[in-house]
């Protein structure tokens, strides 16, 4: 079983020969050095992740992205000027530096600056990048703990560096550019109008169903063992009153069902903290007894739009 620590000496040693996990601001990530095919085919493997699907790239400073881009085009420089370190991820022209593994072959690769005050001391200890993916089986609920990473992964990793629980919660916003434009490809934790009053209209493009252009585009994804059904819950009750369930609310409790059954995301009704409680939620109704999982969508705003995504890819297979 992986260790638990907060040495970041013990964990940047790892990485010289191991995958291990890690925190940032969004979620805990499966880290492997980014330039070692070896590697990176190790984080697929633990993973069980289909190696179509690209993985992000985590450095320490805009200036140590230079050896591995061929190209920074003004606007998502710009993005990168305002937001990092932050959920933000840019998609950007790759160099040969970073092995056709990283990027599923693709001519761009993702690259973000997290936000997190352990990740960036790891990141600057080590002399390579990281490619860190959510460090969670491919498909299942992201990870906002490390103790979670351990309940999911502890068997096939040395180390899990313990940063606390994610302050956002949901993964990195994904920005890149065709042609002129630029495209959202990824609905995270950076709020889609901070982006626009930043840089201008962008074009959100989300979800395909393979061969993604960027990491977590699949449409069926984050998603718990059991059943998750998302709509208007008083519908959802009705339809599926002779199965027990347990409800996923944000801001008012439903009256005439036991409160002990219900994980409100934010009683303020407050996107952010909802956002923050989102995975770790859906973690819990997997873990209860009840057989069925009913959900509610959050007002289609700001990160609200992005906590709706992961709700709806949660649900798609089902």
């Amino acid at each position: 079983m992986a260790e638990i620590g907060t040495d970041i000496f013990k964990a940047s040693k790892w990485l010289e020969t191991a995958v291990i996990g890690m925190p940032t601001e969004t979620v805990y990530g499966l880290a492997g050095n980014a330039l070692d095919s070896l590697r990176v085919a190790d984080i697929f493997r633990i993973k069980q992740r289909p190696y179509f699907d690209p993985l992000i790239v985590h450095v320490h400073a805009i200036e140590a992205l230079t050896p591995l881009i061929t190209e920074f085009p003004e606007p998502l420089k710009q993005l990168a000027a305002h937001f990092w370190p932050g959920p933000l991820t840019l998609l950007l022209p790759r160099s040969k530096a970073l092995p056709d593994l990283v990027c599923a072959g693709l001519d761009r690769a993702a690259f973000r600056i997290p936000a997190h005050p352990m990740a960036l001391e790891l990141l600057r200890a080590c002399k390579f990048p990281l490619a860190a993916p959510s460090a969670n089986p491919f498909g299942y609920i992201s990870p906002t703990s490390a103790k979670h990473v351990s309940a999911q992964l502890g068997d096939a990793i040395p180390y899990i560096l313990d940063g606390g629980t994610c302050r956002v919660g949901l993964e990195s916003t994904i920005v890149g550019m065709e042609g002129s434009s630029l495209v959202v490809y990824r609905l995270g934790g950076l709020d889609l109008t901070e982006i626009e009053d930043c840089v201008g209209k962008c074009e959100v493009r989300s979800n395909e169903s393979s061969n993604p252009r960027a990491p977590g585009m699949l449409q069926s994804h984050y998603a718990p063992a059991k059943k998750l059904i998302v709509g208007n819950l008083d519908e959802l009750l009705a339809n599926n009153s002779n199965k027990p369930a347990i409800l996923i609310v944000f801001g008012k409790y439903r009256q005439n069902y036991p409160k002990s059954l219900q994980l409100n995301l934010s009683t303020g009704a407050n996107l952010s903290e909802a956002a923050s409680n989102l995975f770790a939620f859906l973690r819990l109704a997997d873990e209860a007894p009840q057989e069925l999982i009913l959900a509610e969508f959050v007002p289609a705003e700001g990160l609200g739009l992005a906590i709706n995504d992961r709700l709806r890819r949660a649900s798609y297979t089902h």
